[in-house]
């Protein structure tokens, strides 16, 4: 194995395995720590861990847990990889778990950059943007766990890690790569070794890959992805992805937990002219809703169409519910549910899944039992069409604001695609 990936949901780590595997290189994206070796044919394995939101010493523990394997599969360099929009609070994981992988590598700096800009995402003066706002005033201030009301990564980050956050501007990446490589040099010299980088644009990216090509550690988004590969095929062949994609067309069936702008629109498109059964987080609590009950109403309308079961309820309803039982029990419940919900359907018989939301898609891989997942076609920028490694079911895992509003339909096109 050549690189090595650590995400911190499973959302973002196949938005990750989709970008290196279309950079040529062959991905696995593996549920979790794996307990053997890999094949030894995986050029880039992506650990995806549910780590996100949990408490800093699992996190951490987990990440270097995951290191650890990857290390013994013979990596050559190594990506720490969170959300494109930072997904995290003053003290959150993301600082922590850097700081504890660049000890365990012994890495003198590290870079941190979550731009996208496929997806709309780009950092200009250590701000990140979502299109044309800012990422505090993009709607991602009034996510339910992880509000982000700041976005100025390295005033964020700064309570998050014991170390100095540096910076390189937009004027030094646009010179290129030497540029780049310096400007990380020099902060980390004046003692500011994580260092945010500005990129806006794809050709930014490709710049910073080829700039941190002798780095041990690389962190940020997916798209950093896009210049990493390069670096590895001037030094050997890749063999990239040779295995043709083959869908299925049998039963399906939507789950959404995700309370994004966009997931929301694609919810509201899609329950317009399909089956749709909100879940309500009182109910839920109360146990008037339970997953068996759920789960026979969709497996019965699952014959006619793909219905959609969701939770994507405005922010401010989220808010209440929160108030009214806690944030962790709303959210353990919610994730619990669609766990069990997704077992169920699958034993009933369906064989596709399209799952919207970060930690609703940690919920059900982790409540399905998966180890490991292959790579198929993008669906949409950062979310490609999977295929479990040891049954027959297709999926696809949306962080919440990725897709368009058709999205829906489009995943489940993709997911009964057969050859041509």
């Amino acid at each position: 194995m050549l690189l090595g990936c650590i995400g911190d949901d499973f959302t973002g780590s196949s938005d990750l395995a989709n970008t290196l595997a279309k950079g040529g290189m062959r991905v696995v994206q593996y549920c979790g720590v794996p307990h053997g070796p890999c094949d030894p044919q995986v050029e880039a394995g992506v650990v995806a861990l549910k780590s996100r939101t949990i408490p800093v010493a699992d996190a951490v523990a987990k990440s270097l847990q995951a290191l650890d394997w990857l290390v013994a599969e013979g990596c050559r360099q190594f990506l720490f990889k969170y959300c494109s929009t930072f997904d995290s609070t003053p003290d959150g994981n993301i600082g922590p778990v850097i700081d504890a992988l660049m000890h365990r590598l012994g890495a003198a700096a590290t870079i941190v950059c979550p731009a996208f800009p496929a997806t709309g995402r780009s950092i200009y003066q250590g701000h990140l943007f979502v299109k044309d706002r800012l990422l505090s005033e993009s709607g991602m201030e009034n996510h339910p766990l992880t509000p982000m009301t700041d976005a100025d990564l390295r005033r964020w980050l700064a309570p998050q890690t014991r170390q100095g956050v540096g910076h390189v501007a937009a004027e030094t990446v646009f010179s290129g790569a030497e540029a780049i490589r310096a400007g990380i040099a020099r902060e980390a010299e004046a003692g500011r070794p994580v260092v945010v980088v500005d990129a806006i644009r794809d050709e930014d990216l490709l710049a910073i890959g080829a700039a941190v090509r002798d780095l041990a550690l690389v962190t940020g988004g997916s798209g950093i992805a896009l210049g990493l590969p390069a670096n590895f095929l001037d030094r050997e062949t890749l063999a990239g992805r040779k295995t043709a994609w083959c869908g299925d067309g049998g039963l399906a069936a939507i789950l959404s937990g995700s309370c994004s702008t966009m997931t929301r629109a694609q919810v509201e498109r899609y329950r317009a002219d399909h089956p749709a059964l909100e879940i309500d987080a009182d109910r839920l609590l109360a146990g008037d809703e339970t997953p068996a009950e759920v789960a026979d109403w969709a497996a019965s309308a699952a014959s006619k169409a793909a219905p959609l079961i969701y939770s994507s309820a405005d922010p401010e309803r989220v808010k209440a519910a929160q108030q009214r039982h806690g944030k962790e029990r709303v959210a353990a419940a919610v994730e619990g549910f669609f766990a069990e919900t997704a077992r169920l359907l699958t034993e009933a018989g369906v064989t596709r899944l399209v799952v919207a939301g970060g930690e609703t898609s940690g919920a059900v891989v982790e409540g399905l039992g998966l180890e490991a997942l292959q790579i198929g076609p993008e669906i949409a920028p950062g979310v490609p069409a999977l295929k479990a490694s040891d049954r027959p079911l297709w999926l696809t895992l949306k962080s919440g604001n990725f897709g368009t509003e058709t999205f829906f339909a489009e995943a489940l096109a993709v997911l009964k695609r057969r050859p041509e």
